[in-house]
């Protein structure tokens, strides 16, 4: 039993895990289910519980309403929630500051940037905030001159594939731009891979393992935009690569998705909270087990 000493009463260590307010999906639920399961495995309790409960509120204090809690598993993404459960001394998995470089995929890039770590040519999109403004056509040549063609446009906030497009040609680049011109967004020079990529999951700073993720017919190879898995074995290059990723931007856990193009790999996106069911499936790892242990030592 993990336990730690106050006032000279041992106390076991609890764990909150919190989940999204209102998004429910089946691999949501599965993650939180297999994280609690393997927590109590080791002795440690854990409760589900969802954002909506307001776990911490302020009225200039933190005032931390799950004070009963030694530590959160964080799987949602409300950065106000988050940074005040810090601001009132819980340690989250991931901290809060690792899930908001990862949230905005933009912020993910500069953080990563002169660090040594190669990703596609990125562009910031510029961000508007006129009512009926029209993408204009010299923004335009500039992307077309920079990138060519296809272009990947990504907005900055979005998962399991949502919010990413790819423009083969002028009117279609115009189309998507002008979508996405009221959010944070941006512009990614195209990697051929195939239609396929790797995830690799890393935990306490060291990888645990890769998954080569193919396309169902999509230029993106997502898991929930219909794509598949296979185990791949991780060379030095790429263990080196991930882990510099989670090392710089502070994580705990995260799944770390690399593209193999012509120029060898290169970094797509770093997810603080990535789902591993189809990972556990298609690599035999236990992603949640080793997830628990990493919670325990740094616990102890």
């Amino acid at each position: 039993m993990t336990n730690h000493t106050c006032a000279g009463i041992i106390k076991a260590v609890k764990g909150l895990i919190i989940k999204n307010a209102y998004w429910d999906a089946p691999v949501l639920t599965h993650q939180t289910e297999r994280i609690k399961a393997e927590l109590n495995a080791l002795g440690m309790d854990a409760d589900i519980m969802r954002n909506g409960c307001f776990p911490a509120v302020t009225d200039g204090r933190a005032i931390n309403s799950c004070e009963d809690y030694d530590f959160c598993v964080y799987l949602d993404k409300d950065k106000y929630a988050s940074a005040l459960l810090e601001k009132c001394g819980l340690r989250l998995f991931n901290r809060h500051s690792a899930i908001q470089l990862c949230d905005d995929k933009m912020q993910t890039y500069v953080a990563l940037t002169n660090v040594g770590i190669r990703f596609p040519l990125t562009l910031p999109g510029t961000l508007c905030y006129t009512a009926g403004a029209r993408v204009s056509e010299s923004t335009l040549d500039g992307i077309e001159n920079l990138l060519g063609y296809p272009v990947i446009i990504k907005a900055c906030y979005g998962s399991r594939g949502s919010g990413v497009y790819k423009a083969d040609d002028r009117d279609k680049l115009r189309k998507v731009a002008q979508k996405l011109i009221g959010v944070p967004h941006l512009f990614q020079k195209y990697v051929e891979c195939g239609g396929k990529d790797l995830r690799v999951i890393v935990i306490g700073g060291k990888v645990l393992g890769c998954m080569e993720r193919v396309g169902n017919g999509d230029f993106r190879a997502n898991i929930g935009a219909g794509g598949s898995g296979r185990v791949y074995k991780a060379d030095k290059e790429l263990i080196t690569l991930c882990e510099k990723c989670a090392d710089v931007l502070g994580l705990d856990y995260c799944g770390v998705d690399v593209l193999v193009g012509e120029n060898g790999y290169e970094l797509c996106e770093v997810n603080s909270n990535a789902f591993f069911e189809e990972f556990e499936r298609v690599t035999g790892i236990n992603v949640a087990g080793e997830y628990a242990r990493h919670i325990m030592r740094v616990m102890k």
